[in-house]
């Protein structure tokens, strides 16, 4: 990995607030380099996920509310969703931006993005698209294995197998295959998930801040082409 395209970490002084959305659809690998980003750059990398999750464990009146839509099978509404963003990069390590990855999922919630960063003179300064084709989707899900102890030990049997072929490295676990990473169960979900993430899309191409950059290339490769996008949207800012 390497960092040509920038000067290191951005500190407050050097730029403001600097709030980058990763925008990707599942198997793009846009976690991979929302957590790439965040090291070359210093901005902590808020992925809603991992937030839900922490706030299902919370005590407080608004891990309450995602517990109880996350026990029930549900999904946050986008009220509850923009709240728990919105206190999560106002906390101390976000001072400078963060990454989003995960949120927005829908036009709607970009918009309520927008508004939530206005009251703070805030804004998205670059939207940055991972795209792959559906047909490398499907060939990067349906080779994903999930440990069957912690669903958060993820291999690949192509572009990361375990040691030792079926068995987690971390706990010894067996590895499975989801149901839902079927080829043909595959192409139906990520038809109803892209249409979401299209929406999105349009949304801030209409606002300029879209950058789109290939996803099939190597991991480094689309590091560098995602910080070349990001020198690009500092120039045109």
């Amino acid at each position: 990995m390497t960092a040509s395209a920038t000067e290191g970490p951005i500190t407050e002084g050097d730029q403001g607030r600097r709030i980058i959305v990763m925008i990707g659809a599942p198997g793009a690998g846009k976690g991979t380099q929302a957590e790439r980003l965040s090291e070359i750059l210093g901005l902590p990398h808020v992925s809603t996920g991992k937030l839900f999750r922490a706030a299902v464990r919370s005590d407080g009146d608004l891990g309450t509310q995602v517990r109880s839509y996350v026990e029930a099978g549900s999904l946050v509404p986008d009220e509850i969703a923009v709240r728990v963003v919105d206190h999560r990069v106002h906390e101390p390590d976000a001072a400078a931006g963060a990454i989003l990855d995960g949120f927005p999922r829908t036009r709607h919630q970009a918009v309520a993005l927008d508004e939530m960063l206005a009251r703070t003179g805030d804004i998205v300064a670059a939207a940055l698209y991972v795209e792959v084709t559906t047909d490398k989707l499907v060939d990067r899900l349906a080779g994903r294995r999930i440990c069957t102890l912690d669903d958060q030990h993820v291999y690949h049997v192509v572009a990361m197998p375990p040691r030792r072929e079926g068995t987690c490295d971390i706990d010894g676990a067996p590895l499975r295959q989801r149901p839902d990473d079927q080829p043909g169960t595959l192409r139906k979900r990520l038809e109803r998930q892209l249409a979401p993430m299209f929406e999105v899309v349009d949304h801030y191409t209409e606002s300029g801040r879209l950058f789109p950059v290939r996803g099939d290339s190597a991991a480094d490769e689309v590091t560098d082409e995602l910080l070349r996008a990001l020198a690009a949207s500092e120039r045109i800012a």
